[in-house]
């Protein structure tokens, strides 16, 4: 199937978001790949969300559903949409927040990789870079340019995709689905980026910024974007929340192991009895694991923080 042909199926999870939803739903109807819909779960909001939600709807020829979401936090109900997502005839899915602009290539963009990468029961996911903004729409700047390949290894310590900017084949979103309804997870872009590198799936980081993200407190944690970000994972180390969130995600891929590939697993397996060796042998099965971030500096602190068992 050509790209251009590939129906996306945009999966939006609301909550309380009315002052920059308008933005971000205009960004839609300006995209250049126009066979798109879109999903919108809205998790119990108190604002004008759902009203612009249902104009927006009556505005575009492209069809716009409205779906109550769980009321269980912001993972549950991007869980709830890709549940909806395995009964739509979508092509491929694209996850978005309710507070970006994204760039009018984005979608084409990413359909255009994800159309010639492999055959389609292989899970593929796009992501990108991305333009960063203030809460205002002041530019401040391009996230980091990541040099290294995604995988499974960087995966386990490194979120590298931001989930506003991730497109996926039925393949993926059909493995996302299935995650345990009850699982905790960190960040459901993170986890994305876990189980399909480590279901033996291709990812692919695109060096062009597909969106301008907006920037505030709330959007900190769990992202790569920029020198607030960077204190936020230094300080984590520091309090021993990354030993915590590892913790989380590793509890989550072990109830998954059934999905994962056998690199993966043998990966993940090094990784998790290093962080409950003595040393030397926690550096050394963390060597044999093949974890590492897209930057070696950080890299070297990851060892480091094992050292203290900070990880």
């Amino acid at each position: 199937m050509l790209a251009r042909d590939q129906k996306i199926v945009i999966l939006l999870a609301a909550f309380n978001g009315a002052e920059h939803i308008t933005e971000q739903l205009e960004s839609f109807v300006a995209q250049s790949h126009r066979n798109w819909e879109l999903v919108v779960s809205d998790d119990g909001s108190t604002d004008e969300t759902i009203d612009v939600v249902r104009r927006f709807g009556c505005a575009v020829p492209q069809k716009v559903s409205l779906i109550e979401g769980p009321r269980r936090g912001f993972w549950q109900n991007f869980l709830s949409l890709l549940r909806w997502a395995q009964q739509s005839d979508g092509d491929l899915f694209a996850f978005s927040d309710q507070d970006d602009i994204w760039l009018p290539e984005k979608l084409e963009r990413a359909a255009k990789w994800l159309a010639v990468n492999g055959p389609s029961e292989v899970p593929r996911l796009y992501f990108s870079r991305t333009a960063l903004i203030e809460e205002d729409g002041t530019p401040v700047g391009l996230s980091p340019l990541f040099r290294r390949p995604p995988s499974f290894q960087n995966a386990l310590v490194q979120n590298m995709g931001g989930g506003n900017t991730m497109v996926m084949n039925r393949a993926a979103m059909h493995l996302l689905a299935q995650t345990p309804h009850d699982v905790n997870l960190i960040a459901h872009d993170w986890w994305t980026y876990q189980i399909v590198t480590g279901a033996g799936g291709k990812a692919f980081y695109d060096p062009v910024p597909s969106l301008k993200y907006r920037q505030h407190e709330r959007n900190l944690i769990g992202s790569n974007r920029g020198p607030r970000q960077r204190l936020v994972r230094a300080m984590a180390f520091a309090n021993r929340r990354m030993k915590s969130w590892n913790d989380v995600n590793l509890e989550a891929l072990d109830r998954m192991r059934s999905q994962l590939s056998q690199p993966a697993l043998t990966t993940l397996d090094r990784f998790a009895l290093a962080r409950r060796s003595a040393l030397p042998r926690r550096i050394y099965l963390l060597h044999r694991s093949g974890i590492y971030r897209q930057n070696a500096r950080e890299t070297i602190g990851v060892f480091l923080g094992a050292i203290f068992g900070l990880i």
